[in-house]
């Protein structure tokens, strides 16, 4: 399967100390090693950087690395291939435009039996479930909304019914943002950790690396990342209990509601 990390802030912020320790998962750490991507928004812009090879040994990952962009969205990922061939096609991110805005999705996990009928308006490119699923979401939010961009607790809302929709075919892992909010859903595995005031020292899982994050924020700076597993292990992450659909905004969590029976959640 393949691993995702998402940031989410009130400020634009960079990323490239948890980049650090995430792109050595794919092929030091773990055995991600079918490609990575990563995407950053800046203003209704947005970069995005795709590789088949493996993170760990890339060149352009390495360039991402040192490369402080600052952003207040960013989805990240590394693939261990299940459907699909490794191919630059296939790579995640993926970006479309919807509404006059590019929307970014990562996807981990595997859909079975799932054959969407497509009108047109968004189309798959490469082979993978996790396109055909970003393409299907796109549309049935166009088919509900038409032409003009809903509020956004109507949009999570209707995020949620398709979840539950698409969650019936296997493990949906995924993050999908528009550069304003990033929404999380974690199927079977996903943590997050908001980072404010009064900021300490972190040290990655991956590498040898620390940082003092007092040192390079301010106190009113707000920071949620998103990850498959926790990327520091001095950190206190907060697992997103499996069945859960996140809805993140100005590096804080807004709303969750369950994928699965159980009561609705608020977070904030």
């Amino acid at each position: 399967m393949c691993q995702l990390l998402g940031m989410n802030c009130n400020v634009p912020t960079d990323i490239c100390f948890s980049f650090t320790g995430f792109r050595e998962r794919g092929g030091t750490t773990d055995i991600h090693s079918d490609g990575w991507g990563i995407a950053f928004f800046e203003g209704k812009g947005a970069r995005l950087f795709l590789d088949p090879q493996p993170s760990s040994t890339s060149p352009v990952a390495e360039l991402v690395r040192h490369y402080p962009i600052r952003s207040t969205n960013v989805i990240a990922h590394i693939r261990k291939a299940t459907q699909g061939s490794v191919g630059l096609e296939n790579t995640h991110p993926f970006m479309r435009e919807q509404w006059g805005r590019y929307w970014i999705f990562a996807h981990n996990g595997n859909l079975r039996e799932f054959a969407p009928q497509f009108d047109g308006s968004f189309l798959p490119v490469g082979l993978t479930d996790s396109e055909q699923a970003f393409c299907w979401l796109l549309q049935e939010l166009r088919r509900r909304f038409g032409s003009a961009m809903p509020a956004y607790p109507a949009l999570f809302a209707a995020l949620h019914e398709l979840t539950l929709d698409l969650s019936q075919h296997g493990e949906f892992n995924f993050l999908l943002s528009n550069g304003d909010c990033l929404f999380a859903h974690a199927s079977t595995r996903l943590n997050h950790i908001v980072r404010q005031a009064p900021f300490a020292r972190a040290h990655l899982k991956d590498q040898d690396v620390s940082i003092d994050f007092s040192e390079v924020t301010t106190p009113n700076d707000r920071v949620a990342v998103i990850a498959t597993l926790p990327l520091t292990d001095d950190e206190v992450w907060t697992e997103m209990p499996p069945g859960t659909l996140w809805w993140f905004e100005n590096g804080a969590p807004v709303r969750t509601l369950p994928t699965r029976p159980g009561p609705a959640r608020r977070a904030g």
